[in-house]
């Protein structure tokens, strides 16, 4: 038979895990809403890096004045290959307006150079050796950063995106 403070020994922890367990799954919520609504660093301004390959060196500070449009990609990630297109049309399209600067995370320089090569990738990108994109967050390719021309980030694109498209590029002539 079991005593009546069994009893409540034993409601006591079914209600202390329930209470745990809704707790995590609120602090879940909360925080899925509130980082796919405002992703972390909108607002913010873009942490500067210097990237130095074998053909140039770039610090990103150097850009503004103009909004930069900062493209995080690889040439072994599918969706980068599929959007590099766009962003390079976005560049001719939208002239000195916008800076692209394209950051490969490419290990592989031969590989990097054939894919600018072949693809006729000719707008600003750089090889980064050292994961400058670490400090932006980045954790999928392609991830692009719009960055204002106050030096601020006010979007972020995560997945190929059609640069190219009406809403996009009416967004940055109004930057």
């Amino acid at each position: 038979m079991v005593s009546h403070d069994d009893c409540h020994l034993d409601y006591y922890k079914r209600v202390k895990r329930f209470s745990f367990s809704a707790l995590v799954i609120s602090l879940f919520l909360l925080t899925g809403c509130s980082s796919g609504s405002h992703p972390p660093r909108i607002g913010n301004t873009a942490p500067d890096f210097t990237i130095t390959d074998s053909q140039r060196t770039v610090a990103l500070s150097q850009l503004r004045g103009k909004p930069v449009v900062l493209n995080f990609w690889a040439t072994w990630c599918p969706p980068c290959i599929e959007e590099m297109p766009s962003l390079v049309q976005l560049q001719k399209q939208m002239g000195d307006k916008v800076t692209i600067l394209a950051v490969s995370e490419d290990a592989d320089e031969g590989a990097y150079r054939q894919f600018v090569r072949d693809h006729g990738v000719d707008l600003l990108t750089v090889r980064d050796t050292q994961q400058k994109n670490e400090i932006y967050g980045t954790f999928k390719f392609p991830e692009t950063f719009i960055i204002g021309r106050d030096g601020k980030i006010v979007r972020k694109f995560i997945g190929a995106t059609d640069w190219t498209s009406p809403d996009i590029v009416d967004y940055l002539n109004k930057l």
